[in-house]
Parts: C-alpha cells; sequence; structure tokens
C-alpha cells in the first residue's frame, strides 16, 4: 500500500493536476473568507466551509477522475492487478494520495479560525468541528468518485459519473420535500425504482421472465404496502432519501453542533465505496 501511495502521490505533485485543484480550493475558501468573515466580520467560520460545499462538485471529480480510468487507459491495470500488492492496498493507496490532495487546502483553513481568534472571540470548537465534517464530507465525495473510476477507462465519463452522482445527492434534499406532501407520488418512485431494479436482475440473469417476475413480484408487493399501511411507503421512502443526501449531514455541524452521527454516516459512506471499489477489481482481476 505504501509503494501505491507514493507513487499516486508524487504522480500528482510532479504534474499540474495536484497544483491546480489545491489552488482552486484555496482560491474559493480565501474567497469565502475575506467575504464572510473579513469583510461584513462575522466570526462563524463554518459559514465559508458551507459557501463552497458546491465548489466539491467540480473539483473533486476532476481529481478522482484519473485513479483507476488511466490505469485502464494506460493498459497498465493488469501490471497492477498482479503485483504482489493486495486490492484493498491499492484501492487504500490511491484514495489516501487523493485524500492528501484534499487535505492540503483543509490544513490551509485551519489557520483562518486562528486568524479570527486574533480580532475577537471566535468558537473554535464550532469552527474545527465544521472543518473536521468538511474533511469527511470530502473523503466521502473522494470515494465515490474512486469507485465511478474504477468501472470506466474513460477520464472524461468518469468526472461526468461522478460529478452526476454528486450533484444528485446535493439536490437530493430538495426532492425529499416534493414528496412529503403525499403518498402516490412516493408509489410512483418506487415503481420506477422496482422497473429499473427488475432490468438490471433481467440483464444479469439473461431472462426477460426473471426480470418481469421480480417487477411483478415487487409491485404486488407495492400496491398491498400503499393499500394497508401507505404511511409506511412514505416513512421508507424519506428514509431512503435521506441515506442519499451525501451533504446534509455536515449542514448538521453548522451552527455548532457536533454531530456523531454524521461523523458515522461518512464513514460508513466511505467504507462502502472502497468496498465495491475493491469488488470491483477483484472482479476484473478474474476476468
Amino acid at each position: 500500500m505504501c509503494a501505491i501511495f507514493k507513487r499516486e502521490t508524487k504522480g500528482y505533485f510532479t504534474s499540474m493536476i495536484g497544483y491546480v485543484l489545491v489552488g482552486a480550493m484555496l482560491g474559493f475558501i480565501g474567497l469565502y473568507f475575506a467575504a464572510n468573515n473579513l469583510i461584513y466580520g462575522s466570526p462563524d467560520f463554518a459559514t465559508t466551509l458551507n459557501s463552497t460545499v458546491i465548489v466539491l462538485l467540480f473539483v473533486l471529480p476532476a481529481l478522482t477522475m484519473r485513479s483507476f480510468a488511466d490505469e485502464r487507459r494506460n493498459k497498465t491495470d493488469q501490471l497492477l492487478l498482479t503485483s504482489p500488492v493486495s486490492i484493498p492496498g491499492i484501492v487504500l493507496g490511491k484514495y489516501f494520495a487523493q485524500l492528501v490532495v484534499f487535505c492540503v487546502p483543509v490544513a490551509v483553513a485551519c489557520l483562518m479560525p486562528l486568524l479570527l481568534n486574533s480580532f475577537g472571540n471566535v468558537s473554535l470548537v464550532s469552527a474545527y468541528s465544521a472543518i473536521l465534517a468538511y474533511l469527511l464530507l470530502g473523503g466521502a465525495c473522494i470515494a465515490v468518485g474512486t469507485y465511478i473510476s474504477a468501472l470506466t477507462e474513460n477520464q472524461i465519463l468518469a468526472y461526468l459519473g461522478t460529478f452526476g452522482l454528486l450533484l444528485v445527492s446535493f439536490l437530493m434534499q430538495g426532492i425529499k420535500s416534493l414528496f412529503t406532501t403525499g403518498n402516490t407520488l412516493a408509489l410512483i418512485v418506487f415503481g420506477i425504482l422496482l422497473a429499473v431494479v427488475a432490468v438490471i436482475v433481467g440483464l444479469a440473469c439473461k431472462s426477460l421472465t426473471v426480470g418481469c417476475g421480480v417487477f411483478c413480484g415487487g409491485a404486488v408487493v407495492l400496491v398491498l404496502v400503499f393499500q394497508l399501511r401507505a404511511a409506511w411507503l412514505l416513512t421508507a421512502f424519506n428514509a431512503i432519501l435521506g441515506g442519499l443526501s451525501l451533504f446534509v449531514p455536515f449542514q448538521n455541524f453548522i451552527g455548532g453542533m457536533f454531530d456523531v452521527t454524521g461523523i458515522l454516516y461518512y464513514l460508513s459512506v466511505i467504507a462502502l465505496f472502497l468496498f465495491l471499489t475493491g469488488q470491483a477489481l477483484e472482479k476484473r482481476r478474474w476476468n
């Protein structure tokens, strides 16, 4: 793992991509810091980080798009997979290298609350709690991008796929609010999701009968739940949307709250997508 980590970290900082991404992040954080905290005199550093969250949608896919897609494009992925490094070592080595690049602007941001504190009273606990949540949010986004990169050999597709997935997650809270007014809309969306699952299962099993059976069985269950316990359907739907809202737990840290649940959520997302990345690589090793 250490060899992969050193190679990847060196690769980011011997090319322009590492410096460009770090510079972009520092530029936006510094811009919002100057506007929110220095010009308007706000002591709340968490609002500055909250203002730069949308920047992660554009910057982090550019950081992760080359991690595995570049290996496949250059035909070096098989050499990597047959090396004495284990699959978890490969995944963690690449992931931590990307995380180091993201940690550089975050480390500089750690100095900004101290600068504010020299001019007045600033809640350092609130500021550094928000920085920790920001780091975990970035780590979760990087894990998602790493998994998407492992699925394709085209860096542009990896960027667009990661950006699209993060954008949907970013808008998920607004989407959730659309379905709090009725159970029928939740039933329609569940039906669409069921159709997608049925198509995937049918393609995986190479059987139209299996796909139709999954859809019909799931449709019967959905209709029964809708007729007998409609509130359960809406509750389950809201719970699913809440779990997909990657950026919502960070909002709990805005205003000084230290949310342990949010930290566990981000760690779980990181572990899940790194595991999925390992499974994708394992599948390629045997194919």
